[in-house]
């Protein structure tokens, strides 16, 4: 039958990822609308890692009218949550736990840039574990680093972390800090 009612059957699916061709060869990718058209056939005429290899930058030319245009690709980041004591979810923040390590290290012989590097360190650990940790977790991490970077530091964060509420509390914490770093005697 002919006639403006009649439509084409639906078009065959996208191609499996391992059939399309390797990076830097042209590749007709349906589903990129034209910003000019909206015709969704173009070709990739370049790719290239982009934004310090976070994003792959594409070059496609629309098939239907010519024009060139730009698209990106990154990764969709899945939201990584700290679950608190009270049982309220937020969101995690480096900057938090950086700023912590900052307060507790002030006026000690560590470079402030560090502090940032050890919670970036702090938060790829935990990332590993899932995408929900408890505050808990994360502030035995904070612990872990500290005891291993400098002493001071971590009497300081740990004093406030685990509520010390008297000298006691400090001695037993230091008792347990020597009982921890020293080596065993054979």
């Amino acid at each position: 039958m002919s006639g403006s009612w009649f439509r084409d059957p639906a078009p065959p699916p996208p191609a499996p990822a391992a059939a399309l061709p390797a990076t830097g060869a042209a590749a007709t990718v349906p589903g990129v609308r034209c910003p000019q058209c909206s015709a969704l056939d173009d070709k990739v005429v370049d790719s290239r890692a982009a934004e310090d290899g976070v994003a792959i930058r594409r070059r496609r030319e629309c098939l239907a009218c010519g024009r060139r245009f730009t698209t990106y690709e990154r990764l969709e980041e899945v939201p990584f949550v700290v679950v608190k004591r009270s049982g309220e979810r937020e969101v995690f923040d480096r900057r938090k736990v950086a700023g912590g390590l900052s307060a507790a290290g002030k006026n000690r012989p560590i470079a402030e840039q560090r502090w940032g590097a050890v919670a970036a360190e702090i938060e790829e650990e935990l990332r590993l574990e899932g995408a929900e940790v408890t505050s808990e977790r994360v502030g035995r991490a904070v612990l872990a680093r500290l005891r291993d970077l400098d002493e001071v530091t971590y009497l300081r964060f740990a004093s406030v972390y685990k509520g010390f509420t008297d000298a006691g509390d400090f001695q037993r914490e230091v008792g347990l800090l020597i009982k921890q770093s020293a080596p065993k005697s054979a």
